[in-house]
């Protein structure tokens, strides 16, 4: 990124601020993006494949830091660019797959409070998504001759709200996901806003029994932690049916699921894994994506990771030639995210340098500076395979600060008494390193 390329203030601040905490910026990714032009081309083409009425699932793997979550809310961002649905949800003690006490409905929950579309792209999204439909029924019965007070102009988009919705009648709770979504568009028109809220409420997943809701909205069934999954599936399809390219679900902390000490418990979770990846591998899923994203552990561990699930196991297992070659292609489910290069490290320094810049003006640092401040990270013991960038991005936006505060200190005094015992170790030549 040049100097010339201008970043809003809002989204500046946003973004320095999520990467100077060390949590990953829910906007304005792409400014700060360096490297991983593999991942991205990987997940680029898994989006393709969606369009396409396709269906797909990915593990994302790395260490804590290694830049999972930003490489997941840089394709959610590309995603909704794209005319794709997105949602994500961070697993967490109160948030599983699937539990007794309620914790995957509170998954489908947290999912649907981040639905986000282009025109909502910070999550709550489902009135827009429902409001932009009945807007474009409306607008084509206009486009035919038809005005608002033509009779025929409510049976017009009664007969198309129809179509879409029988056409979706299929599956685990389909016809109740069909009528809601029928009776909140009727709504909309008749300008009801309590039918319109029960119908919101039953679609979010927040009615407690099946007796309130038969009450409120003549259905049978609600959602909850047995079937959430099934809906997800019907709101994949449905999206597809309204114009948009499909639905792409985030589900990021899946170490939360490693940690959960009762097997039964921890099982049941990764069985509804196994029926995720068979869904959307065996096309029962159309317009769906699954990206998933943990630790080795979460994966690799023989006890508690999926692995320790032998039918998970022999899926997401590496191949024979990748493990002799010591590389996995792209193709397959998992996604490993390796150390970034040095070159791209540097650059990424320079990156937060120009960002830093715009937001509080010059500060007095140099580009050799930058370097020897990258080879000072890299030269501490271990950092060769265990640097993460949220590390080196925290440190280096902590001595910007330091001098913009001190505009007598340098950059090499700010860590010239923490300098390694062995001086005469050196990872790179910093010379040599293009910006």
């Amino acid at each position: 990124m040049s100097d010339a390329v201008k970043v809003p203030k809002r989204i500046l601040n946003s973004l320095l601020s999520s990467l100077a905490a060390g949590v990953v910026p829910r906007v304005g990714a792409p400014y700060i993006a360096i490297g991983r032009t593999a991942e991205i081309s990987t997940l680029s083409h898994d989006l393709d494949s969606i369009a396409d009425g396709g269906s797909v699932t990915r593990f994302i793997i790395g260490n804590y830091g290694s830049g999972k979550s930003f490489l997941i809310q840089l394709i959610r961002g590309y995603a909704i660019e794209h005319g794709f649905v997105c949602a994500d949800a961070d697993l967490s003690p109160e948030r599983r797959l699937s539990s007794t006490g309620n914790g995957g409905l509170a998954t489908y929950k947290e999912l649907l409070k981040n639905l986000s579309i282009k025109s909502s792209p910070d999550g709550g999204a489902l009135p827009q998504l429902l409001a932009k439909w009945l807007s474009d029924m409306m607008f084509n019965a206009r486009s035919s001759g038809i005005e608002e007070d033509n009779p025929e102009f409510e049976k017009t988009i009664s007969k198309e709200i129809y179509s879409v919705t029988h056409s979706i009648e299929t599956g685990v709770g389909a016809y109740d996901f069909a009528k809601v979504i029928s009776n909140y568009l009727h709504a909309v028109i008749s300008n009801n806003e309590q039918l319109q809220a029960e119908c919101l409420k039953w679609l979010r997943g927040e009615f407690g029994t099946k007796t309130e809701a038969k009450a409120a909205l003549g259905v049978s069934g609600i959602i909850n932690d047995d079937n959430w999954y099934d809906y997800i599936k019907l709101l994949a399809s449905f999206v597809r049916k309204i114009g948009y390219n499909g639905l792409v679900i985030f589900i990021d902390e899946c170490v939360n699921l490693y940690k959960i000490p009762n097997r039964i418990s921890r099982e049941n979770n990764y069985e509804k894994i196994l029926s995720i990846f068979n869904d959307t591998l065996q096309g029962k899923a159309d317009g769906l994506g699954v990206v998933f994203a943990g630790t080795p552990q979460f994966l690799e561990d023989r006890h508690r990771g999926l692995f320790s699930y032998e039918a998970l196991k022999s899926r997401l297992n590496d191949s024979m030639f990748g493990v002799q070659n010591q590389t996995q292609p792209m193709f397959g489910p998992i996604i490993r995210l390796k150390r970034l290069s040095d070159d791209e490290l540097l650059a990424l320094i320079v990156r937060t340098t120009v960002l830093f810049t715009q937001m509080y003006g010059e500060v007095n640092v140099t580009t050799e500076e930058m370097r020897d401040f990258l080879y000072y990270m890299l030269s501490r013991a271990g950092a060769d395979t265990l640097i993460t960038p949220r590390e080196i991005i925290r440190s280096y936006l902590t001595a910007l600060g330091i001098l913009m505060s001190d505009s007598s200190k340098k950059l090499t005094d700010i860590y010239a008494s923490n300098k390694p015992v062995v001086e005469d170790k050196k990872v790179f030549d910093p010379k040599t390193i293009e910006i």
